[in-house]
C-alpha cells in the first residue's frame, strides 16, 4: 500500500513552564490509500488535536508529519494552504460553512479556486446522496444540525481530496444518514483509493473500518484483534 500520510514521533505542546500540556505524546500513525481508519477514546483524550496536527491546521511542536513522502515542517504557510486545499477533505465538529453563502454557493467557490476541475454531475451526486436538492439555496443559519453537518460533508468531498479527515461527521445525523454517510466514507476508501480517518463515539459504526486506533490522555495506540 502507498502511505498517503505519515507522522513520526510527532508531539504537540501548549504553553510552556509549568503551565505546558502534552495534548499528544510521540505519536506514530500510518494512513494508506484505500484505508479507512477510526480514532476513538474519551473526551479530553487529544483525538481533536491529533486529526488537526494531521491535517496542518496546526503545527508539531516536535517530530515530522509527510504527505505523499513529502515532510510538510520546511513548508512555507502558503504551501501549507495549497497543500491543504489540494490534498484534504475536512470534516470538523464545527461546520465551518461560510455563513455569507448558500450551500450551492459553498461549493460555487470551491469551483473557483479550483479552475472548474468539479462537475456539475459531482455536485448533484453529492447533494442526492446526501439530501441536500431542496436546501442548496438556503443559508447556513436556515438550517438544521444535520442539514448543515451534511453540507459540510458535501462541500470536503467535492474536490476530490486524497485524504478525508473527519471529526465525529455524524454526531447531527440521524441513526440512518449516520450510517449512509459512514458508508460513504467507506467507499471512498476502498473504491477510489482515498484515505480516510474518523474521530467517532459510535461504536456501530465501526464495522466498516479497517483499522482501528484508541487515544488515551494523547497516547495514540492500535487496537488489535487476537
Amino acid at each position: 500500500m502507498t502511505a498517503l500520510i505519515e507522522m513520526n514521533q510527532v508531539t504537540k505542546t501548549y504553553g510552556e513552564g509549568k503551565m505546558k500540556v502534552v495534548a499528544l505524546y510521540e505519536t506514530n500513525f500510518q494512513l494508506n490509500a484505500g484505508e479507512f481508519v477510526a480514532i476513538v477514546g474519551p473526551s479530553g483524550s487529544g483525538k481533536t488535536t491529533f486529526l488537526t496536527t494531521l491535517g496542518q491546521l496546526q503545527e508539531a511542536s516536535s517530530g515530522k508529519i509527510l504527505v505523499k513522502g513529502k515532510e510538510t515542517g520546511s513548508l512555507t504557510e502558503k504551501e501549507k494552504t495549497d497543500l491543504r486545499f489540494r490534498e484534504f477533505g475536512f470534516i470538523l465538529q464545527a461546520s465551518n460553512l461560510i455563513p455569507f453563502l448558500t450551500v450551492k454557493e459553498q461549493l460555487d467557490l470551491i469551483d473557483r479556486l479550483d479552475k472548474g476541475k468539479n462537475s456539475k454531475s459531482d455536485r448533484k451526486e453529492l447533494f442526492d446522496l446526501l439530501d441536500l436538492e431542496k436546501v442548496q439555496d438556503q443559508y447556513p443559519k436556515a438550517l438544521s444540525g444535520g442539514e448543515r453537518q451534511r453540507a459540510a460533508i458535501a462541500r470536503a468531498l467535492y474536490n476530490n481530496p486524497s485524504i478525508v479527515l473527519a471529526d465525529e461527521p455524524t454526531a447531527s445525523l440521524d441513526t440512518q444518514r449516520a450510517y449512509q454517510v459512514t458508508e460513504m466514507l467507506a467507499a471512498i476508501a476502498h473504491e477510489q483509493g482515498r484515505g480516510v480517518v474518523m474521530i467517532t463515539h459510535d461504536t456501530r459504526l465501526l464495522d466498516k473500518v479497517d483499522r482501528i486506533y484508541v487515544m488515551n490522555d494523547g497516547h495514540l495506540v492500535e487496537e488489535t484483534h487476537a
